[in-house]
């Protein structure tokens, strides 16, 4: 059977870091609040005129050069973002545009927070069919541009950022000992919407709008929704939590984080942490997370990697993705 493989990730932060001692100068909060509750110390803020394509753009230069592959090799872009640059045409377009790539399929996926799931599992069923060989996936995120910065609540826990990797087409023997993505398992619930999103849009308001949130009963949501569909991936690529080296999570909060592993037994250096030097990028906080530990030397080959995110709407999802 036709497997989908990460052969190659990349990433990219604004250069601008805004520490939780500057935030504190702002609004009523201090490092200590934010690093208690959150695990943030610091995140990365895009510049003025620093576009969400920007950032995506360069994360998937520097894939492509780790794959060693050319812009015409790439024939499919999927990119997950809640902050395009414009309503349409699809940011994915414009990085398309960017790298210089000819022609291709290009399109943008909106899950919020689990917006990089939702684009790996599209990008891994059009790469199984045959029809597509090579792909970049992106997550990439302005979640600064989203933000109430008098809101001490929301303004201290997102960042921005972009990460991508190459996806490429590959013979597997159908087995859980393939290499490439084993398996993925989405779920999303609008029934929550109004405990995390932006108070605005195109077709009702006009504007962007400004992102509001109910974290403690989205924490309460994301510990068990994330524990569940991990299960559900590792059942569905016939694994178990044993097997697991690596869990690659969404970087919401620390908390988050370690309830997580702690209910599927997984212990916490097993966990790639970035929370607290890039906040909550995202679609972003994936695919930047597994470039860092691709990149320090953490994630090995033969590796047994569990993605997982949850974001507005809600939507959730999990990934399971030998290395």
């Amino acid at each position: 059977m036709i497997r989908s493989r990460i052969i190659a990730t990349g990433s990219y932060l604004p250069e601008r870091v805004l520490s939780n001692a500057e935030l504190a100068a702002q609004v009523d909060t201090s490092d200590e609040w934010i690093v208690e509750r959150t695990g943030i110390r610091q995140r990365h803020v895009a510049a003025e005129g620093e576009f969400t394509s920007d950032l995506a753009t360069e994360a998937a230069k520097r894939a492509m050069a780790r794959a060693g592959v050319v812009p015409g090799d790439i024939d499919l872009i999927v990119m997950a973002t809640a902050t395009p640059d414009q309503t349409f045409p699809a940011a994915a377009t414009v990085v398309q545009m960017k790298i210089g790539i000819d022609d291709c399929v290009a399109f943008d996926v909106a899950a919020v927070c689990s917006g990089f799931l939702y684009a790996l599992t599209v990008a891994d069923a059009m790469l199984r069919t045959g029809v597509h060989r090579r792909a970049l996936v992106i997550g990439a995120e302005t979640f600064s541009r989203l933000l109430d910065w008098e809101d001490r609540g929301t303004c201290v826990l997102f960042g921005d950022g972009a990460g991508a990797v190459v996806m490429v087409a590959e013979e597997g023997a159908g087995t859980s000992a393939d290499h490439g993505v084993l398996s993925s398992r989405l779920h999303a619930d609008g029934r929550h919407n109004q405990l995390l999103f932006v108070d605005g849009g195109p077709g009702s308001t006009g504007t962007v709008g400004k992102l509001r949130m109910k974290g403690k009963e989205v924490f309460r949501h994301a510990v068990n929704n994330l524990s569940s569909v991990m299960h559900e991936a590792l059942e569905a690529a016939q694994l178990s939590a044993a097997d697991v080296d690596w869990v690659v999570p969404h970087q919401a909060n620390l908390r988050i984080l370690e309830a997580t592993a702690k209910k599927l037994g997984l212990e916490r250096d097993q966990l790639i942490v970035t929370v607290d030097s890039h906040a909550n990028t995202s679609a972003a906080s994936v695919p930047l997370a597994l470039d860092v530990a691709v990149r320090d030397g953490r994630v090995r080959i033969g590796d047994v990697l569990l993605l997982e995110a949850m974001g507005g709407g809600f939507t959730w999802g999990a990934a399971v993705v030998r290395w």
